[in-house]
């Protein structure tokens, strides 16, 4: 007999007990043509859960209502679930972070959503304080990912599914791209999770809310009604006293221009120049390069690769490769690469002074990223690590063209060259 479980199809904390039983292969069924605010206030629901909250859970042996509970019962229908772990200590952070998810995470974000779609009453310092109290949390979630690809352990467990399906709703109406760029770690989890096959299934696509939404008045509040003040009779007009006439007042002396000078506005100050830019001239034109490299169809290796070293100048510019710390998350191909692409596009502002190359290796998963990086300088532009944060996924070693085996791994980077380092390529893209 399959499960049944009362909630609508948009409801995330559902999607905890579906996606929990994609993994544990246990048959939960979504009951048909669920209506919020009608079904569950039918006498057959509110038997199952006396205050009428959703998701309620339908089982063989009774009815389970709150989601963290239902996810639990359904992980634990098959024995020896790797969701929970394989020892106590891990079940106890499991059991950490699915607290964590709900009262740092899911209680802070619906605290700032909630008043703000007309649910309850909108206050600004409530607002600010959830705010607050969501990037406390997500600062120390920040920091825990930064050397962990899952919450606990080396594999994905129930935590993860119900910190994923909590941040869903943050992701999809809140929190914004300028927002979650301060924390880079929760972003590559975030986007990892709701990626692989079982999450995709049941979230469908999620995408990036672009804004915040606006405050809207809390739906079906209606003022209370003023009492009408009773009738106090009128007592006789006191006439009032003679206005004494005014004194005029001696106008005060105008300022002296010199003090108008300084209270007027500053002119604006020009941009200060990149530091790039001040650097001595350098004998390598980036843009002939990138032009010879995107007009070179045949012989790549006699025109392009060989055209590169002759203009390369090791005194203006620089080579760096780099590898992804976290190739054993890349189980998906089009994740990667869709990683990737986003690792270029958020490059862009270093366009005037680099080139590069990503390799996404390998016949099947798990997919290696490599990189070849060409800068202006001797080090990597502190302007880019500043503001890409993928720049920290990711070893940099900087390339010693005095020694032969890096110099010809450089050509081979750039030429896309097939097998590299004995493997297939998945993919090659070129930021110029």
């Amino acid at each position: 007999m399959a499960l049944v479980l009362h909630a609508g199809s948009t409801n995330k904390n559902a999607f905890k007990t579906l996606i929990a039983a994609e993994y544990s292969g246990v048959q939960v069924e979504l009951v048909k043509n669920f209506e919020m605010g009608v079904s569950n206030k039918t006498p057959e629901f509110l038997k199952m859960n006396p205050i009428g909250k959703v998701p309620v859970l339908e089982t063989p042996d009774g009815p389970i209502f709150e989601s963290n509970a239902i996810a639990r019962y359904v992980t634990r229908l098959k024995a020896d679930n790797p969701l929970y772990g394989s020892s106590l200590i891990e079940y106890a952070r499991i059991e950490q972070w699915i607290d964590f998810a709900t009262m740092e995470i899911d209680a802070n974000i619906l605290r700032w959503f909630i008043p703000r779609i007309g649910f309850s009453v909108y206050l600004p310092p409530a607002e600010e304080a959830a705010i607050a109290a969501l990037k406390r949390a997500l600062t120390a979630l920040n920091t825990h990912l930064s050397t962990s690809t899952y919450l606990v352990g080396h594999s994905l467990t129930l935590a993860d599914i119900v910190l994923t399906c909590n941040l869903t709703l943050g992701f999809s109406r809140l929190l914004t791209k300028t927002f979650t760029s301060e924390f880079p770690h929760v972003e590559r989890y975030f986007w990892t999770m709701v990626n692989q096959p079982n999450f995709r299934k049941i979230l469908g696509e999620v995408k990036q809310t672009e804004s915040v939404p606006p405050v809207q008045k809390p739906s079906q509040q209606k003022e209370p009604a003023k009492p009408k003040e009773p009738a106090i009779p009128k007592e006789p007009a006191i006439p009032k006293a003679k206005e004494e006439p005014k004194k005029e007042t001696k106008k005060e002396s105008a300022k002296p221009k010199a003090e108008e000078a300084g209270e007027a506005e500053e002119a604006p100050k020009p941009k200060p120049k990149n530091p790039l830019d001040l650097l001595p001239p350098s004998k390598m034109i980036l843009d002939e390069w990138k032009r010879l490299y995107s007009n070179t169809k045949t012989n790549f290796r006699e025109v392009a690769i060989k055209g590169f070293w002759e203009m390369y100048d090791p005194e203006g510019y620089s080579l760096w490769f780099c590898d992804y710390k976290y190739n054993d998350e890349n189980t998906v191909s089009f994740v990667t690469l869709n990683k990737v692409g986003g690792f270029l596009q958020r490059m862009d502002l270093a366009r005037k002074y680099a080139f590069g190359k990503m390799l996404v290796i390998g016949s099947g998963p798990p997919f290696k990223v490599k990189g070849l990086w060409l800068f202006r300088g001797q080090e990597i532009p502190q302007f880019v690590i500043d503001e890409c944060y993928d720049m920290e996924l990711y070893e940099w070693k900087k390339v010693d063209i005095t020694d032969e085996e890096q110099k010809e791994r450089v050509s081979q980077m750039i030429e896309d060259y097939e097998p590299f380092e004995g493997e297939p390529l998945l993919d090659a893209k070129c930021f110029k």
